[in-house]
C-alpha cells in the first residue's frame, strides 16, 4: 500500500498550534489593495483558526 501524501499547497498555507488547532491566514490581502479600506486591510492581517466546517477537509489534505 502506498503512503498518503500531503497536499503541497496545504502544507504551505496551514500550520498547527500547540493545542492541535489549525492556523490559517486571511485571503484578499495580496494585491488590489488600493480600493480596500485601511480598516479592512488591518483586519485581514491577523491569523485565525480554520472553521469547524472546513476542519475535516483540511485535516485530510494534511494527512492527519
Amino acid at each position: 500500500m502506498p503512503k498518503m501524501k500531503t497536499v503541497s499547497s496545504a502544507k504551505k498555507r496551514f500550520t498547527l498550534t500547540a493545542t492541535g488547532k489549525i492556523k490559517r491566514k486571511h485571503a484578499f490581502k495580496s494585491h488590489i489593495l488600493t480600493k480596500k479600506t485601511t480598516k479592512q486591510k488591518r483586519n485581514l492581517t491577523h491569523a485565525t483558526t480554520v472553521d469547524g466546517h472546513n476542519l475535516a477537509a483540511v485535516r485530510k489534505m494534511l494527512v492527519m
